[in-house]
């Protein structure tokens, strides 16, 4: 018997084998005796979180030999719906083995219907051209493929259509889409615009579990929408009351499968060309949602000139697992199949998550000619998959494998390449491009099998110039002499792009700017949005907000336009500065801050170079002051105005791993960190407390608690607002951070609020770490801040990101959101974390998630240690007490009561795989217990289910 193929009547034995390996891998010796069976629920009992869910899943496929479906990852909640899914695929060949069966290029279709006016009229083409053409060929992940033919596409999208007219939908309607990638997507979207109404796509959940918190994270978007109906899958419609009262339009949650049981005829609607076909959402950093209106003459043009540039044809195939709520997955490959009518063969994100290998095998299968994907796709396949893997694989037919995402990774792509080089993809494949929603996707692409083309320049000469002059032969070796940016082409037929200064004024090649565009795909502006809207036209053209340079025709993306800035009319980069002073022995890598500081004097900005050392001797300090004046003369051309050697762990940097510039500005400015001006506001509130203090003095408990209660609450209304206000309006992280920090610790104080912190020393000052805490109360992050000495990335929920107020704030002080219900964003949320703590910056999590009424430490989620173990750093636990004592979650009078932080000692990963993680989950888990003065809810949990 081979292990892996145990006989069928022992796959409930082994199954339960693995989840209850995984069980104990969870959690510390003590609680190793929690009971598997094949009904525990992974979550509730168990505590599978859904990173813990994906690597149950790889080691079940790899302990069985089987490709399970990826809504096994989504919706299987037991160990018996595992089991079920197991037996089904048991009996199918593997996932990839029978993708080794190449099949045969499409036949070429009619003409394209280039006389088409709008997107109803490209399906109605083809209806009339090609009824049984193949249009859609959906992956479920289990080996079996669904074909959708254009006449089964109409006939089912017509029946959405008459049953979205019976529920009083007319023209110009806009109708919300929560569906994952499946056929009832297809029928449904198309439905929407042939009853004349404006699809709104929304991402649906990864799991249905999780539905209801889903459906509240799009009500900004369902209100700003005016969307009366939402299509989604039946675990919503319970749900409906809730999201009508958020909104105040939505009146019916509907599943496909109701509105195509309708009885009535579909209606004959007829948008015109400029008429709006769709609202794409953008994700925006202030949760204020931004609807990009795309128009059918914006779609048909964005179609027509990307397939124009890429030579598109009927008997090309387009390989996609991008989710189709996405622009690049939406527009990109589904609607350019629709009107050039190739194949597209689809396949769900989570499928792709699972086993990254079947989007290679279906480009080998349907001979794919067209796939790619951001930055994460290729990284993805390189790090995941092994040779065992692609045995027989075949690439050659790839002929375009874009990447779109922002900045494009060279490394990535040139090591994607390579590896696979031997299964036929060709160098000349590989092409970054450009877009934005706001240009209806694609704005600039390379020419095709050019490959790769990077522009080396000179390094000093664009930090001081802006001008991007090609480096010499004697530099091309030399990294800190020179830097390469990848080239994205050229402007689509049609489309025009320029570069800009701060006035407006077009610049001259290679000199680098902001980013402009105009031509046919552009959009009209934001959906009910003026200021926005404003925001984004200058003068006819539409801003990117992106900074780049012109060569030969050629567009190079450098970065934000944020991330410079300007002093005397020249743009100075901080961090070539700064790289190059971290170079220096003694210097502590990626721990330099360069910075602008107004000088009274000449009323200038003096250059000033912060640098972290951990170097106390006065001559040793003194030689380190010569050497980075020696390279800021080298690497600026002028020696900076001041070096300050400062400790370490004093500079502040973002949640994406770069310098809090500002702060540091600000914390070099005023002298020592922790001194300031005591703004008038700071003034007022000390003012208001002790006028109320006498009050609280008086009475009987009740009433001392009840003006305590109201003190603390005209305390937080006159602190929060002003604190609001400045870190948005600055928009500056680090002032944002600095600001928060000495407004919670005023908090604190000016609360009466008795707490303490113990073990600061224990916060590593010469490496980074993952700081992890666990989560009683809304003033967890309060405390927290007032307690850290120094910035860290806050990791947060990211529904958070889209209500207005606090994820306004979270963003201004540099904060981080995390994805806990859809897995493909949480993935990639992790990766983004593993690379800011691999660049030298710290990160706080609150692995428990969220809290409730009851005290308990409830279970960890596996975010931040699959994190740490991966970037090779320590956790960092944080014990809270008390939080939940003084403001209880569903309570709105705060208590006062005593708050304590204990922080641990930093615990190392031993390895960097999945059990190396959970045991540092149980380790930091048990720490975090030990201090935190609250009973473990997970095993209260078990002790009343056991009684039960």
């Amino acid at each position: 018997m081979k292990e892996d193929s145990p006989p069928r009547q022992n796959y409930e034995d082994a199954l339960l084998d693995i989840v209850r390996e995984m069980s104990v891998a969870m959690r510390p010796p003590a609680e190793a005796e929690v009971t598997v069976s094949l009904d525990s629920a992974l979550e509730g009992d168990l505590g599978f979180d859904s990173l813990t869910r994906a690597e149950l899943l790889t080691r079940i496929e790899h302990r069985f030999g089987v490709s399970l479906p990826e809504q096994v990852l989504a919706q299987s909640d037991t160990p018996r719906a595992l089991l079920r899914a197991l037996l089904a695929a048991k009996d199918l060949p593997p996932g990839t083995s029978g993708a080794h069966l190449k099949l045969a290029r499409p036949a070429p279709a009619a003409q394209a219907p280039d006389d088409a006016a709008t997107l109803p009229d490209v399906l109605r083409w083809h209806l009339r051209s090609h009824p049984d053409r193949t249009h859609i060929i959906l992956q479920d992940g289990n080996g079996e493929d669904t074909p959708i033919s254009f006449a089964q596409l109409h006939h089912r999208a017509a029946a959405v259509a008459a049953g979205l007219a019976d529920h009083g939908l007319q023209a110009g309607m806009t109708v919300a889409i929560m569906l994952p990638t499946s056929p009832e997507y297809f029928y449904s979207f198309c439905g929407v615009l042939l009853a004349g109404g404006i699809p709104v796509p929304l991402y649906p959940p990864a799991r249905l579990a999780q539905i209801g918190d889903h459906l509240q994270r799009h009500a900004s978007i369902l209100a700003n929408a005016q969307a009366p109906i939402l299509i989604t899958v039946p675990q919503a419609r319970p749900l409906a009351a809730l999201l009508k009262a958020s909104t105040g339009t939505l009146h019916s949650v509907l599943t496909p499968a109701e509105l195509e049981g309708s009885a009535g005829a579909a209606p004959d609607a007829r948008p015109r060309t400029l008429d709006i076909a769709m609202l794409q959402y953008t994700s925006g950093s202030t949760g204020s949602p931004k609807g990009v209106v795309l128009t059918h003459a914006n779609l048909l043009a964005s179609l027509r000139a990307m397939g124009k540039t890429l030579a598109v044809g009927s008997q090309d195939v387009f390989v996609s697992w991008l989710p189709l709520y996405h622009d690049m997955g939406l527009i990109g490959a589904w609607l350019g199949s629709l009107y050039y009518a190739y194949p597209l063969v689809v396949m769900s994100p989570l499928a792709f998550l699972a086993r990254p290998e079947r989007w290679l095998w279906a480009i080998h299968k349907y001979r794919g000619t067209l796939s790619g994907g951001p930055n994460f796709a290729y990284e993805l396949c390189l790090r995941k998959l092994t040779n065992a893997d692609l045995a027989g694989l075949d690439l050659s037919s790839w002929r375009f494998a874009f990447n779109g995402a922002e900045p494009v990774s060279l490394q990535a792509m040139r090591a994607f390449m390579e590896r696979f080089a031997p299964y036929g993809l060709r160098p000349q494949a590989a092409a970054p491009v450009y877009g934005l929603a706001e240009a209806t996707l694609g704005l600039t692409f390379p020419p095709l099998g050019r490959g790769l083309l990077a522009d080396r320049i000179d390094r000093a000469e664009f930090t001081r110039t802006a001008v991007a002059v090609p480096a010499g032969e004697r530099d091309t070796a030399g990294e800190r002499e020179t830097l390469e940016f990848p080239s994205c082409g050229r402007p689509l037929p049609g489309h025009e792009v320029r570069i800009v200064d701060a006035t407006g004024h077009e610049l001259a090649e290679r000199h680098e700017g902001l980013l402009q565009f105009r031509g046919p795909a552009a959009t009209s502006g934001y959906f009910r949005n003026p200021g926005q809207t404003r925001q984004l036209f200058d003068r006819g053209w539409l801003n990117t907000g992106d900074y780049a340079y012109i060569a030969a025709d050629e567009v190079f993306i450098t970065g934000r336009a944020k991330e410079t800035i300007v002093r005397g009319g020249r743009n100075i980069y901080p961090y070539e500065l700064e790289q190059a002073v971290g170079a220096i022995p003694g210097i502590r890598k990626g721990c330099v801050a360069v910075f602008g500081s107004p000088d009274p004097d000449s009323g200038t900005e003096r250059i000033v170079v912060m640098a972290e050392t951990a170097e106390k001797d006065v001559q040793a300090r003194r030689a380190l002051h010569r050497q980075a004046l020696k390279t800021a003369l080298d690497v600026l051309g002028m020696p900076p105005d001041h070096i300050a050697l400062v400790p370490p762990h004093s500079i502040l940097k973002t949640s994406s791993g770069k310098i809090r510039r500002a702060a540091c500005r600000e914390r070099f400015e005023h002298g020592r960190p922790g001194r300031g001006v005591q703004a008038p506001w700071l003034q007022i509130a000390r003012f208001g407390w002790r006028a109320l203090r006498p009050e609280l003095r008086r009475g009987r408990q009740t009433a001392a608690g009840l003006s305590y209660a109201l003190y603390t609450w005209i305390l937080f209304a006159a602190l929060a607002p002003a604190t609001w206000l400045a870190s948005v309006a600055l928009h500056r992280p680090t002032l944002g951070w600095a600001l928060s920090h000495r407004v919670a610790r005023l908090f604190l104080r000016l609360g009466a609020v008795p707490w303490f912190v113990q073990g600061l020393e224990h916060l590593p000052r010469d490496r980074p770490c993952i700081l992890v805490a666990n989560h009683a109360s809304y003033l967890d992050g309060i405390v927290l801040v007032a307690a850290l000495p120094a910035p860290v990335c806050m990791v947060a929920k990211r529904e958070l990101q889209g209500q207005r107020i606090p994820g306004a704030y979270l963003a201004s002080i540099g904060a981080d959101f995390i994805d806990r219900f859809d897995t493909v964003r949480e993935h990639e949320d992790v990766e983004r974390v593993v690379a800011t703590v691999r660049a030298g910056h710290s990160a706080l999590f609150f692995p428990e998630g969220t809290f409730g009424r009851a005290p308990g430490l409830q279970a960890f989620r596996s975010g931040a240690f699959l994190a740490a173990a991966r970037a090779g750093v320590p956790v960092v636990p944080i014990a809270i007490r008390g939080t939940r004592s003084v403001l209880r979650d569903g309570q709105w009078l705060p208590r006062r009561g005593p708050i304590g932080v204990v922080i641990g000692s930093p615990l190392w990963p031993d390895g960097a795989d999945w059990p190396a993680a959970m045991r540092l989950r149980n380790t930091a888990r048990a720490e975090i217990l030990h201090y935190c003065g609250e009973p473990d809810a997970r095993r209260m949990t078990h002790r009343d289910a056991r009684r039960a």
